[in-house]
């Protein structure tokens, strides 16, 4: 049996960038940062005892014979792009709902490549595991993704991604002081909103619209070393939040699927509360929103925020990991 363990991000700075409609012909970055809430892929070869060759456990439960039958995507194609031929069983388990703009299924993927590998005993790198999982998903999948959640649970930490043509990346660790980290951390406060959405129709529209929207992107992409400026310097790390408000402001631009009137009456609730900034997390129109707010001001903004779930976290920088490794 085998056990991956793939930390879910937070998203600052960027996002748009990631898509190769744009870093094709352009520079694109990110900055982000993996947390401590995870997807869990527990594997192993399954008996040959059963009427059913494959199980799969997640919100339903398959049993199939083939895995041409397997309904859940990810699944299927990743079974078949690493030509599976013995009897399998998964089950996934989640910290956090799918569809929530935290890199859920990026992480599922990722988790699940890094498994079986392990199952059939390669140790696969953080590099090959990212490039894998963006194959899988946007070609095998034809799913409309970015390259930056892949990136971001499989290496983990906080950093700036580099994207540019024939789909190369860069990672680069941000380092902070540990006080300057905690700051940070300090200042940010993770809610979600009550409903989901699926991240590659909203993303659509937003690659559709990619080429009417240079400017916009552009600064996005500026914006990255600018917070990172932000950060490693001893400027007022408010300006951070007034960084991330001026963000949000023009991603929601990008498209009219990333942002509804919901959406922007909790925004508006937490900033009339005292938050600096913040932002849907994702692709937009649903999941989880990150606020900028200083620890004195996070009283009043629990309190008018009191109907949603406010989830606590802390940074980490492992990446997907295997933390249970028995292949027998």
């Amino acid at each position: 049996m085998i056990i991956s363990r793939t930390p879910f991000r937070i998203s600052f700075f960027g996002g748009g960038t990631d898509y190769p409609v744009w870093y094709n012909k352009n520079q694109g970055a990110v900055l982000s940062t993996t947390i401590n809430k995870y997807c869990y892929i527990t594997i192993r070869y399954l008996p040959p005892f059963f009427s059913h060759k494959h199980r799969i456990v997640y919100s339903k439960i398959e049993a199939v014979k083939n895995i041409k039958d397997i309904l859940h995507p990810a699944v299927k194609e990743t079974l078949r792009f690493l030509n599976i031929d013995k009897g399998i069983e998964i089950h996934h388990d989640g910290d956090l709902p799918a569809k929530t703009g935290m890199g859920s299924s990026s992480a599922f993927t990722v988790g699940l490549l890094h498994a079986i590998y392990a199952l059939k005993g390669f140790m696969i790198s953080k590099d090959q595991l990212a490039r894998e999982a963006i194959h899988i998903e946007r070609d095998l999948l034809k799913e409309n993704v970015g390259a930056q959640d892949q990136i971001a649970t499989s290496y983990g930490g906080f950093n700036k991604i580099s994207f540019n043509g024939n789909d190369k990346f860069k990672v680069e660790p941000v380092i902070l002081t540990g006080n300057r980290m905690a700051q940070l951390e300090n200042h940010l406060m993770l809610y979600f909103t009550g409903f989901s959405r699926i991240a590659s129709k909203v993303a659509k529209d937003q690659i559709r619209n990619t080429p009417q929207r240079a400017k916009e992107l552009t600064l996005m992409y500026q914006m990255v070393d600018e917070a990172i400026d932000i950060l490693k310097s001893k400027r007022n790390i408010l300006e951070f939040g007034k960084l991330l408000n001026e963000s949000w402001q023009i991603k929601k631009t990008l498209s009219n699927k990333i942002s509804n009137s919901e959406i922007d009456k909790i925004y508006k609730k937490g900033l009339e509360a005292g938050a600096i900034g913040g932002k849907l997390l994702g692709a937009g129109g649903g999941g989880f929103m990150i606020f900028f707010v200083p620890p004195k001001n996070q009283p009043q903004v629990r309190k008018v925020l009191k109907g949603l779930l406010e989830v606590p976290f802390n940074f980490e920088s492992e990446g997907s990991q295997i933390i249970y490794y028995n292949p027998e």
